[in-house]
């Protein structure tokens, strides 16, 4: 089984703490991890902004990336949400497994 880690920001901790409820929630995620006060600077609209944002890393199947992706974007309170996913090459077999089982 395919498994990925997908790289989501977020406006605050808060939001990122309702998106990775609702992703465990639906079991499309057996984990999701968030880093509070990431500074972030970036160009939108024309301009570069400079914010503070949240990062939530989920881990899933690579089968459920979709899913994830459009459940993250029904919630999300941005236009254009960063959703990046990323294979998994390798790593803890046991955790592996475990993240396979906690999934649908």
């Amino acid at each position: 089984m395919k498994l990925n880690l997908v790289y989501i920001t977020a406006k605050n901790k808060e939001e990122a703490g309702k998106i990775g409820r609702e992703l465990l929630k639906a079991r499309l995620a057996a984990c999701v991890n968030i880093i509070d006060k990431m500074n972030s600077l970036y160009w939108w609209e024309g301009k570069i902004q400079d914010d503070n944002e949240a990062i939530l890393i989920a881990k899933t199947r690579e089968s459920l990336v979709k899913e994830l992706v459009e459940k993250v974007k029904s919630i999300h309170s941005y236009s254009c949400p960063c959703i990046i996913s990323l294979p998994i090459l390798g790593g803890n077999k046991a955790y592996l497994d475990w993240l396979e089982k906690e999934t649908k």
